[in-house]
């Protein structure tokens, strides 16, 4: 058989697989978040959480910018203080601890189960129309108490049913559907979707169904950080300054009494700290000066770590902070190594 000619193997090469056109991959893939924090076990780090961060001067301009804070999250339970106001624009006349309450992630702890049923009993309200679901507390300590004395997860127990209850107390005084109340569309969540806005200073970029059922808000940690600012800034008998008086004046109803935003606005006065999950987490200090951030992997490990840098950047100097920032790890029931923040 003759050989090829210079023609023929020009056809042939003509005629196979175009070579592919490498892609700038490393243009299109976004480049990974900052790590926030490291998981030191003996001396070796094991694992790195990342995430987006920010943190606003007095006059709120951006002083610090890590990952990606420009970028929409859910906020979590972050967002109670902005659903706590628009519960107050309504006309719901709530004060002191009750307001707290209706700001809260509470520990469960039998004192906030208590005020939830007064709250109830207060409006005419019974538990079953809570639409929050039955949970056990927040609290691992008051999670085994609970359990022991044969208790089962009941809705008034759940971490948001002060919010809710709130939320239905100001709907049973307006005429407004109760059974309803967390629709999207329901003139109370029209409401609050306004107020985040407003306290954010941009519009609301998604809205979803939180860990309770009550819709959920998307901004910016950088207006997740001015919307705390603005609160602790608002003027005084306003609804945003109501809620973070009434947050700062009884921690332990926002939180729990082991729990880290307890702790934070306990002993640095003026302060206003609110946890989310999946590891969000805003604070602001009464000059105005504030912080967001989230951690990716949701992983709530790495927040009191990370927390604790951030106000140590901030400039906040208090014993507090140290103990916030505590987080060992443990080898046979021995303290061998940290999650540490690492930035």
């Amino acid at each position: 058989m003759p050989a090829p000619t210079s023609a023929s193997t020009s056809t042939s090469a003509s005629t196979s697989a175009p070579t592919p056109t490498p892609t700038a991959t490393s243009e299109a893939t976004p480049p990974a978040p900052p790590v926030l924090a490291e998981v030191v076990r003996s001396g070796f780090v094991e694992g790195r959480h990342r995430g987006s961060l920010v943190l606003l001067g007095p006059d709120g301009t951006v002083e610090l910018a890590l990952g990606d804070p420009a970028a929409p999250v859910f906020p979590r339970s972050a967002n109670k203080p902005m659903q706590a106001a628009g519960v107050l624009r309504a006309g719901l006349g709530l004060a002191g601890e009750r307001l707290a309450l209706a700001a809260a992630s509470h520990s469960g702890e039998s004192f906030h189960r208590d005020l939830v049923r007064k709250m109830l009993a207060e409006h005419s309200l019974a538990a079953g129309q809570l639409q929050c679901p039955p949970d056990l507390p927040l609290d691992p300590v008051e999670r085994e108490t609970y359990l022991a004395s044969g208790a089962a997860p009941d809705r008034v127990t759940m971490n948001c049913s002060g919010k809710h209850t709130a939320m239905l107390a100001v709907c049973a005084e307006r005429g407004w559907p109760l059974e309803s109340y967390l629709d999207p569309g329901h003139p109370l969540q029209r409401l609050i979707h306004e107020v985040v806005e407003e306290a954010a200073g941009e519009p609301v970029a998604a809205v979803g169904t939180d860990g309770c059922g009550a819709p959920l808000m998307a901004i910016t940690l950088t207006g997740l950080a001015r919307a705390f600012r603005s609160f602790v800034r608002a003027a005084p008998g306003s609804a945003e300054r109501r809620v973070a008086d009434a947050m700062r004046a009884h921690p332990e109803y926002v939180a729990g009494t082991r729990r880290a935003d307890t702790w934070l606005m306990r002993e640095v006065p003026g302060t206003l700290s609110k946890m989310g999950a999946e590891a969000v987490q805003a604070v602001a200090l009464p000059d105005g000066r504030a912080l967001a951030f989230k951690v990716d992997d949701g992983s709530t490990r790495a927040l009191g770590p990370v927390l604790a840098r951030a106000l140590t950047l901030l400039g906040v100097d208090a014993p507090v902070v140290t103990r916030i920032g505590q987080a060992p790890l443990l080898g046979g029931g021995q303290e061998v190594g940290e999650i540490r923040a690492a930035f």
